[in-house]
């Protein structure tokens, strides 16, 4: 698989067993650890002023992409990448 980059879109199943497709926004490392910024393709394509939801994947060695399970990680990563967006 190639490096994981903005606008790459993937198929996951969500808790519904329904497959979602999901677009890459940003990308970011933080203390050696590559994580991504999602949001529903769907949500991104549309020309919307609404917000839309964005959440934070981890990208595994084999550029997999896994949930991010404790808060600390989760708060860490959602600072990051607030404070590279504000840069």
């Amino acid at each position: 698989m190639s490096k994981i980059e903005v606008g790459d879109i993937f198929s996951l199943m969500d808790e519904n067993d329904q497959e979602q497709d999901i677009e890459v926004l940003g990308t970011l490392s933080v203390d050696e650890v590559e994580y991504v910024a999602v949001g529903f393709a769907e949500d991104t394509q549309e020309k919307s002023e609404e917000d839309i939801d964005v959440f934070f994947l981890r990208v595994e060695e084999d550029d997999q992409l896994s949930i991010i399970e404790s808060d600390e990680e989760f708060e860490m990563v959602s600072a990051a990448f607030t404070e590279a967006e504000e840069e």
